[in-house]
């Protein structure tokens, strides 16, 4: 599997754009893809080395565990809790969402539906618990759905074309490129104004999680 942080983002767009627009059929996946999705994410896994090399990025740490939801009237996906946090403040994630990782309806890619909690301080430190657990109620809002297929880089995907709604350091629309690979996860995730002007976010490369040694 090639190392994917020698990919530029130009080089991943074209395969995304041919991938897209391909005509021929796309075939369909078993749910043992989605068991993949869900063990790559919730390895921990950090920026550290990409901060140590680069002054640009900080060291993020993101943290995924498995969790039971009461009251779901989903029946073939697996829940996630995840956390965000500087490496120097773990303790305190400035990122906390709910993903819900399935099978499209076509069964042709890997979905993750991104929830938003209406106060996320209350799960800080979820994935500690010997078995976290939340009702269906606790999820919040729907904010995103990011598509995700096999591919000889390990798994690839995308927010949709439009991107999805945020309201973040003056970003009205996310967008985000993301590859699972053989060492962790690389994203491109970038903000975007009222005007289309990406105000932050990867440019020259992308946010690079390594897994950490467990």
């Amino acid at each position: 599997m090639p190392r994917l942080w020698s990919l530029t983002p130009v080089l991943l767009g074209v395969w995304l754009s041919s991938s897209h627009t391909s005509h021929a059929p796309t075939p369909a996946i078993s749910p043992q893809h989605v068991d993949a999705v869900v063990e790559h994410l919730t390895r921990p896994m950090d920026t550290t080395e990409q901060a140590e090399r680069n002054s640009r990025f900080v060291g993020v740490q993101m943290t995924t565990c498995p969790i039971q939801v009461t009251g779901s009237a989903e029946q073939y996906g697996i829940y996630l809790y995840q956390e965000q946090a500087l490496t120097a403040h773990i303790e305190s994630p400035y990122r906390q969402r709910f993903l819900y990782i399935t099978l499209s309806k076509d069964a042709t890619r890997v979905e993750s539906h991104t929830f938003k909690p209406p106060i996320p301080e209350t799960w800080t430190g979820l994935c500690q618990q010997a078995t976290p657990s939340i009702d269906t109620h606790a999820l919040g809002e729907l904010v995103c759905v990011v598509s995700l297929r096999p591919s000889t880089l390990g798994y690839v995907g995308s927010t949709p074309t439009e991107g999805c709604p945020v309201n973040l350091r003056g970003a009205v629309r996310l967008t985000n490129t993301i590859v699972l690979h053989q060492d962790g996860m690389d994203t491109w995730d970038r903000g975007f104004d009222a005007n289309g002007e990406q105000v932050w976010g990867a440019e020259v490369e992308p946010y690079q999680y390594r897994w950490l040694d467990e």
